[in-house]
């Protein structure tokens, strides 16, 4: 899967030297000369990171940072300024920056924080598809099937989940096999992590 740094730095000189060093290592790069011509770019479905100037003309740094959350675009974020203040550096790391450089960068110190970036927005890619996954596999559960999978995950046992649905307790595991097919996990261990990441809470604790 093909990774992508963005460049957003409204000086062509920089955005130029940038571009080169990360092609330079072997990084696919795409530079924007301005926040608003980055925000109209749609994000790719691939691990991307952002190289940010933080004082450009129009939005800043922190107002493209808090337009992409607002869209649900969030990705590893690396401030970069010529004005490398303490109270400026606590401001973007509070903003959620994953880095924060102070021109002239150097060379091994960028592609070290881009790499780390790339790795972590990789992990939230994966994270987000699997994610999507489990939601779609939830959907095609039955209304019986969820309810079954509602008071498993509370560590009932199947007689306990049998009287209270009313129902036999072969029919339990019948419903039981089907939620665990459905959802794609071996062990009942496996069902309650998967219920977690859903946010599914369980009916009844045993």
């Amino acid at each position: 899967m093909e990774r992508i740094v963005f460049v957003v730095d409204d000086d062509g000189m920089v955005r130029t030297a940038l571009l080169r060093l990360l092609a330079s290592a072997g990084l696919a790069a795409r530079g924007f000369a301005s926040a608003q011509e980055f925000l109209q770019t749609p994000l790719p479905p691939a691990p991307c990171c952002l190289l940010l100037d933080m004082q450009m003309p129009g939005p800043d740094g922190f107002e493209v940072v808090r337009q992409l959350e607002q869209r649900g675009d969030a990705l590893p974020v690396i401030f970069i300024s010529g004005y490398g203040t303490i109270p400026v550096t606590v401001q973007a790391m509070k903003a959620g920056a994953h880095e924060f450089l102070t021109k002239p960068i150097q060379d091994e110190r960028l592609l070290d924080a881009v790499g780390e970036a790339l790795e972590i927005a990789e992990r939230q890619l994966l994270s987000r598809v699997e994610h999507a996954a489990s939601t779609s596999r939830l959907e095609t559960l039955t209304p019986r099937e969820r309810e079954v999978l509602e008071l498993a995950i509370g560590g009932l046992l199947n007689k306990q989940i049998a009287t209270e649905l009313g129902i036999s307790e072969i029919t339990v595991k019948v419903h039981k096999r089907r939620v665990m097919d459905k959802m794609q996990t071996r062990t009942l261990a496996d069902l309650v992590r998967t219920a977690e990441r859903l946010q599914i809470h369980s009916a009844r604790q045993r």
